[in-house]
């Protein structure tokens, strides 16, 4: 192989948020890569950094023209330059919005289970969270819309924000369903944000469709972010862009966005983009291939090795959603026992509201890492059917 997958890297004691963990504990849960970037990225910066000196930066036009070209190759979707404003994360970006696009007290719509920071973006600042849950027939998720109109009918809701691809239950949206959410959203004055930081993270064979890209209502209603940090795994450089094609909003976002100070690069946030979309292609579709033949392994572990579990099926993100309920009502209970029983740090569903028995596990690691992994989970999951079934 090329690329080297399945080198172990070891991040104990580097200041990572993942493996700060003990000794015999795997970490399977935050949404972070086990591997290292593209060579081209890590070239970039370390020429870079060799000429030591890290003064304020700007945004160059080669970083407008790699993200106009990535979208345009990748996703067939052509972004003008002045569409695009530079922010230092997705999660800063959304915060923002949601404090300039909506005020205190009004509700923002979320599709339920979703990224529990969403949660903190909205409640922090004052807003009222409204579950639009997404119903799950056993097999997929699908969107209630009937529930979906009736709480963007709300006088009160003036904001919907959007998962694409969807986080944690790793569904690609098709164009027809982007096209009626894009249509009631007009109707009924409700702007759309869009996080689609997934959207490189898809099956090969498979792409994602930008919301702004489907439709005259998607484009001049809607915001979008986006970053090379979750497919390039880069997230502690701190580097994203907001897709405003409407000229009003986007005013707006700049406005928030310089307000809370997150509109200015690093050195570092300047330039990885430029080598992520500029040369970085060829290590994406090789990890893309990695990653699904991890997926793979773990669904077919999970059908044969371990009764009463199953994984949802997904096209997009390196995360596992697993289907607990036949064997516990608690998936809080089942995850903090997987954990203290093998070692094995998953994600709780209910982090994710409307997730109650799923957990959340991360396959983006060495094959080696999601083969401990399964094993650790069938072992406990044994372990817990045992005991909850002791007399008391």
């Amino acid at each position: 192989m090329k690329f080297l997958f399945d080198e172990k890297i070891d991040r104990r004691n580097t200041g990572s948020m993942k493996w700060d963990v003990n000794e015999n504990e795997l970490p399977m849960w935050v949404a972070d890569m086990d591997f290292q970037t593209a060579p081209e990225i890590t070239a970039s910066m370390m020429e870079r950094a060799g000429q030591g000196v890290f003064g304020y930066t700007i945004v160059t036009d080669e970083w407008y023209e790699a993200y106009k070209n990535w979208w345009k190759n990748r996703h067939q979707f052509e972004i003008r330059r002045e569409w695009l404003v530079f922010c230092t994360g997705v999660v800063p970006a959304i915060s923002s919005i949601v404090r300039k696009i909506t005020t205190v007290g009004e509700n923002v719509i979320v599709m339920t289970p979703v990224y529990n920071i969403f949660f903190h973006s909205i409640v922090n600042n004052g807003r009222n969270v409204l579950e639009n849950r997404l119903k799950y027939d056993g097999d997929a998720y699908q969107i209630d819309f009937t529930d979906l109109e009736e709480k963007l009918q709300d006088t009160q809701t003036t904001l919907l924000l959007f998962c694409n691809p969807h986080n944690p239950v790793g569904k690609i949206w098709d164009r027809e369903t982007l096209q009626r959410i894009g249509d009631l959203c007009v109707k009924y004055h409700v702007t759309v944000l869009s996080d689609e930081i997934h959207c490189d993270i898809t099956e090969p064979g498979y792409d994602y469709t930008p919301f702004a890209s489907v439709s005259e209502n998607c484009r001049n209603n809607s915001i979008t972010c986006v970053s090379p940090t979750k497919a390039f795994n880069l997230a502690g450089i701190q580097t994203a862009a907001v897709i405003v094609p409407n000229d009003n909003l986007r005013h707006k976002v700049v406005r928030g966005l310089n307000t809370d100070e997150v509109a200015e690069p690093n050195v570092f946030a300047a330039i990885s983009p430029i080598a992520a979309f500029g040369r970085g292609g060829e290590w994406l579709d090789a990890l893309r291939e990695y990653l699904w033949e991890n997926r793979r392994y773990a669904e077919e572990y999970i059908k044969n090795e371990i009764k009463g579990v199953s994984a949802v099926p997904a096209r997009a993100t390196y995360l596992l959603w697993i289907n607990c309920r036949s064997i516990t009502g608690d998936s809080w209970e089942l995850c903090r026992f997987i954990r203290s029983h093998s070692g094995l740090y998953l994600s709780d569903g209910n982090d994710y509201r409307n997730g109650s028995g799923f957990l959340r596990m991360n396959l983006a690691c060495p094959r080696q890492q999601v083969e401990d992994g399964m094993k650790r989970l069938r072992d406990s999951v044994k372990a817990y059917e045992s005991w909850v079934c002791e007399p008391s």
